[in-house]
């Protein structure tokens, strides 16, 4: 499933390649076997629970949910041990959009925005952004 994205203003040819495999578990497997690492390896490089991994790997729990976090530092820990492989690829073999680059800036800028408003308020732009969320989750 591959999903346009917007464009963030900033490039990342790291992120832009085909994608090879059909789903998470096909794509982490190769990429292991690749690197000549484990599952077990991944998951505590990555900072996720063995379990969890295995889950996905094993196709027994959903990928839908993962955190980006985890998808970006997956793509992360395998490109330092040599597999070639990019953020969008991991992505995209999860089925998930793939979020624009983390901006401290823009973080802090939203931050201010909503601690500036009343609470009512606070709840409606998260609701709102709930519904972002969703949205992109359903396309």
């Amino acid at each position: 499933m591959t999903n346009p994205q917007p464009d963030s203003g900033a490039p990342d040819s790291a992120e832009d390649s085909p994608l090879g495999d059909g789903d998470l578990a096909a794509l982490l497997e190769r990429l292991l076997a690749e690197a000549d690492r484990t599952q077990k390896e991944l998951a505590e490089a990555s900072g996720i629970k063995y379990p969890t991994l295995n889950a996905w790997m094993n196709r027994t729990r959903g990928t839908s949910r993962i955190n980006p976090d985890h998808l970006r530092k997956m793509a992360q820990v395998l490109r330092r041990w040599g597999a070639q492989v990019t953020p969008r690829e991991v992505f995209e073999a999860a089925g998930r959009v793939v979020p624009g680059p983390t901006d401290e800036e823009r973080e802090a800028r939203l931050l201010r925005i909503y601690r500036a408003l009343p609470a009512r308020q606070q709840r409606s732009l998260i609701g709102i952004a709930e519904d972002m969320a969703a949205a992109i989750r359903i396309s």
